[in-house]
């Protein structure tokens, strides 16, 4: 049994558990409560600590301390939605537990645990029960208990993980909403898959197959191929995301007959494309038959084998990438700033331009789906050109990641927790830029809460909710983030919400409609607004966002 731990055996215990959680994230969205497409919590989570990963790889470290200090700091900057903030707040209290220890025994990391844990709660202005805060703490506690029976660390684990695990299976009777929908909390099955990683490597367990490899042929090592090696030209990678559910098995057949070293990942509602081809335009092209082509990257790899070969220096998709962050516009000297900047979160070309046109300074892409890490809202606000930054998060996954950012940066930082779109319209309106800050802060507050969101997605998979049986392909509306109708027609949603709008006595509606409905349909959907409400204001606007048909605001 492995009692003390060094730097080393740290640094592959969290190597492990970053595999581990990456291998199982699927199964982790899936306990997501609402079957919408956007339950993303083992995404989350396998990003954030992926982050991590990436700092400890191929490195070497002199005392755990160091290990955890590495780990921490890397989870800040990559967290992503609720689930990552509190995964990298655990680790930060981790770290301070553990600072200036060469090495841990099973008292030191208990306590590291607890401290973790104080942490995330400290961080949590309304801790929940039957949450991933919840499974920790008794986790936590069991530890420190553990360790005083048997100074342990791979006991303490042992211990940890067995607590968890019963408190996981209660928190489905802890949370109302997680036992209306018959589920255990995803953020405490993925912190419990963590440490289960961790502890199999304690135990010289053998890592388990996860994304992680098809990642690491994203990329290809052009050092280690030689021409006669290389039977396609070009290493292309993409991104799809889906507009119908269709089976990719032909389109397989078809990347195989023009290509090699082909590997599809495929989840709910992207699919992953890496493949080796004379011909990458072919592959785009057929590959638009299936969705909506997202990103790409190709890389010629004769020229990089020869550019190798010849010690000249390689030029790779990723370094452009690089390059252009770059060159971006850096904010000019302090003296210069203005008082007042505005960052707004979104996804959807129409959307950026509403915000745009309303004043922000930049617009983050991010929403379903698609949360931005700390470090990315952080590099806009290091960007943006002003003493105090008001940033809109639009959406309540990517509040806790923005409200990291504070002390981050120089510039003061002011989190406006708009959890839709429309909020965060209704919010920027009430600027008025004359005013002091706390007069804006308060400003955008007010509207934001004045303003009712409405949103129609699908069912990403079959469940039973509040009452609901609901079936993978149904059409949902939400109303106000909580689940208001399920139908096989859209417009019968709609004109339900009409009837909603109605009742409430709302004046301004705004109704902007997806990727996937063009402006023809959406005039057509939106019709049931001006017949029930006749007095009322009413605009259809191309939002242009993933995932949801439409995003509706009543005020």
């Amino acid at each position: 049994m492995q009692d003390t731990i060094t730097a080393a055996a740290f640094r592959d215990m969290l190597l492990f558990g970053a595999v581990s959680v990456t291998a199982a994230k699927q199964r982790i969205n899936d306990l997501n409560v609402f079957p919408v497409p956007d339950g993303d919590t083992g995404t989350n989570m396998s990003l954030t600590i992926q982050t991590a990963a990436a700092e400890l790889k191929n490195k070497e470290f002199s005392s755990v301390g160091e290990v955890a200090n590495v780990a921490a700091n890397a989870m800040l900057r990559g967290a992503r939605g609720n689930s990552g903030v509190i995964l990298s707040l655990l680790f930060r209290g981790i770290a301070k537990s553990l600072k200036g220890e060469e090495t841990a025994d099973g008292v030191a990391f208990a306590s590291a645990m607890q401290e973790g844990v104080a942490a995330a709660y400290n961080a949590v202005m309304k801790p929940a029960e039957g949450t991933i805060l919840t499974v920790s703490r008794l986790a936590s506690d069991a530890a420190m208990c553990a360790a005083g029976e048997n100074n342990s660390v791979e006991y303490i684990l042992e211990t940890a993980i067995r607590e968890g695990g019963e408190t996981l299976k209660e928190t489905v009777n802890m949370n109302p909403v997680l036992k209306r929908a018959g589920v255990v909390d995803a953020g405490g099955k993925g912190y419990l898959i963590i440490l289960e990683g961790m502890l199999a490597s304690l135990r010289g367990e053998k890592l388990p197959e996860t994304d992680a490899a098809v990642e690491e042929r994203d990329k290809a090592d052009f050092a280690n191929l030689g021409d006669e090696d290389i039977t396609f030209t070009f290493d292309t990678v993409f991104i799809v995301r889906k507009t119908q559910q269709r089976d990719l098995a032909p389109f397989r057949e078809y990347l195989d007959s023009i290509g090699d070293s082909i590997v599809i990942s495929e989840g709910d509602d992207m699919f992953k494309v890496h493949v080796h081809t004379d011909t990458p335009g072919d592959a785009l092209n057929a590959a638009q038959q299936y969705g909506t082509l997202e990103v790409a990257k190709i890389e010629n790899m004769r020229i990089q084998q020869e550019d190798v070969a010849a010690g000249r220096k390689t030029i790779t998709a990723d370094e452009l990438e690089d390059d252009d962050e770059a060159a971006a516009p850096c904010p000019v000297d302090d003296e210069e700033r203005k008082p007042f900047g505005f960052l707004a979160v979104c996804a959807g070309d129409g959307l950026a331009d509403v915000f745009r046109d309303m004043g922000v300074d930049g617009v983050i892409s991010g929403g379903q789906t698609m949360n931005p890490s700390t470090e990315s809202i952080l590099k806009e606000i290091e960007r943006t050109n002003a003493d105090t930054v008001f940033v809109l998060p639009n959406n309540k996954n990517i509040v806790m990641a923005a409200q990291q950012c504070v002390g981050l940066t120089d510039r003061k930082i002011v989190v406006i927790p708009t959890s839709t779109v429309p909020q965060g319209i209704a919010a920027m309106m009430a600027v008025d830029p004359e005013s002091d800050a706390e007069s804006i802060e308060q400003a955008m507050l007010d509207a934001a809460k004045n303003v009712t969101t409405a949103q129609i997605t699908y069912a990403a998979r079959d469940s039973d909710f509040d009452g609901n049986e609901i079936h993978e392909g149904d059409f949902l509306a939400l109303l106000d983030g909580k689940l208001f109708g399920v139908n096989k027609s859209i417009s019968d949603l709609l004109s339900q919400l009409a009837d909603a709008a109605a009742a409430q006595g709302a004046e301004f509606i705004s109704v902007f409609y997806g990727e996937d409905v063009d402006e023809a349909e959406a005039n057509c959907d939106a019709a049931c607004f001006s017949e029930k409400l006749p007095d009322a204001e009413i605009s259809v606007l191309s939002g242009g966002q993933p995932v949801y048909y439409y995003i509706i605001s009543f005020e």
